[in-house]
């Protein structure tokens, strides 16, 4: 069972950028004790907070996760992984490492393919959010208003993979381009670029 300051982090986590009262709504819980919750993750160095006056009144916080808090959410074996990428990239070179990445999605596509429905596009997209949280990307999608759709992953276990090697980016793209076709797949935000999260915004 998660404590409160636990539930404060994800929220910060999956909403980004958060208010004290909005925090507490959306816990259940009173604005002292949200307050404390979060003065009690600052003393521990996994949020921060930045005061903006708005109108009359005391400022507000708006709160945020440091690099320590984004670092409580798990990077799949991260240093191994690191590791095994630049022996393979010295050992064979950048070109093997691409055919392996390419093999990797090619896998990794036919497993979510076989798992997808035949039918609709909001029903392969509700099922592909599914598959991704499941593994740790922390996805959700939702319908906007001008028709369009967008798939968010608020986390990505493989990070470090990434950074040291954003063939698994590429690769991510590509598959959820296949996956939803005819839909064109767009990334908006991607975590590498410093953005909180990764997002795509899927077009009919």
């Amino acid at each position: 069972m998660r404590s409160t300051p636990d539930d404060l982090l994800f929220q910060i986590k999956t909403r980004g950028p958060s208010r004290t009262l909005a925090l507490a709504q959306t816990l259940g819980i009173s604005r002292q004790a949200a307050l404390q919750g979060l003065e009690k993750l600052t003393t521990e160095g996994l949020v921060e907070h930045a005061t903006a006056r708005a109108g009359v009144g005391r400022p507000r916080r708006s709160w945020s996760l440091t690099t320590k808090g984004h670092g409580r959410f798990p990077d799949t074996h991260a240093q191994m992984t690191v590791d095994l990428i630049e022996a393979v990239r010295a050992e064979f070179g950048p070109a093997v490492l691409d055919r392996l990445i390419a093999r990797r999605e090619r896998v990794v596509g036919e497993g979510y393919k076989a798992a997808l429905p035949d039918q609709g596009l909001e029903s392969r997209l509700a099922k592909l959010a599914q598959l991704r949280a499941a593994e740790g990307y922390m996805a959700e999608w939702s319908a906007q208003e001008d028709g369009s759709y967008l798939l968010v992953e608020n986390h990505c276990p493989i990070c470090a993979a990434a950074t040291a090697c954003q063939g698994f980016c590429r690769a991510e793209l590509s598959l959820f381009q296949m996956l939803l076709a005819p839909a064109k797949v767009e990334r908006l935000d991607h975590i590498l670029a410093g953005a909180r999260r990764c997002a795509y915004r899927i077009v009919v």
